[in-house]
């Protein structure tokens, strides 16, 4: 049976990674942010439901994160439900919208930032 279940998948539900989200959907957390940065790195991953690539993106950025609460705090942004947020983090942090985006702030600033496959390539270790 386990060459079928390798082939063909097995029935048993896959179990889902969870990740410490937070979800941002409050524009007055914004400002909450940038004052956490300084004594804390803060993450947001903005993220369009409705996009494959955007799905795609999250998911292998799931399976690969191995950081903790302890390390940094992660924002996720559901950008069809709260693009006027989407727009205020663009105006507050200085980055151009794109979507799928993860942005590294600290000190109140956008240290890092990136979007689509390149998400999954930017070393969040190095910010902590």
């Amino acid at each position: 049976m386990g060459i079928l279940n390798k082939l063909f998948g097995s029935s048993e539900p896959k179990e889902t990674k969870q990740l410490p989200w937070i979800p941002l959907d409050d524009v007055q957390q914004l400002q909450h942010i940038a004052e956490k940065s300084k004594t804390k790195t803060q993450v947001i991953f903005k993220h369009s439901t409705r996009c494959g690539i955007s799905r795609m993106v999250m998911n292998q950025f799931v399976e690969a994160y191995n950081m903790t609460e302890k390390d940094l705090d992660l924002y996720y942004l559901d950008l069809l439900s709260y693009r006027d947020i989407s727009n205020e983090v663009g105006y507050i942090f200085q980055v151009i919208h794109e979507s799928p985006q993860l942005l590294v702030i600290k000190n109140g600033v956008t240290v890092a930032h990136t979007s689509h496959g390149a998400i999954n390539t930017i070393d969040l270790q190095q910010f902590v």
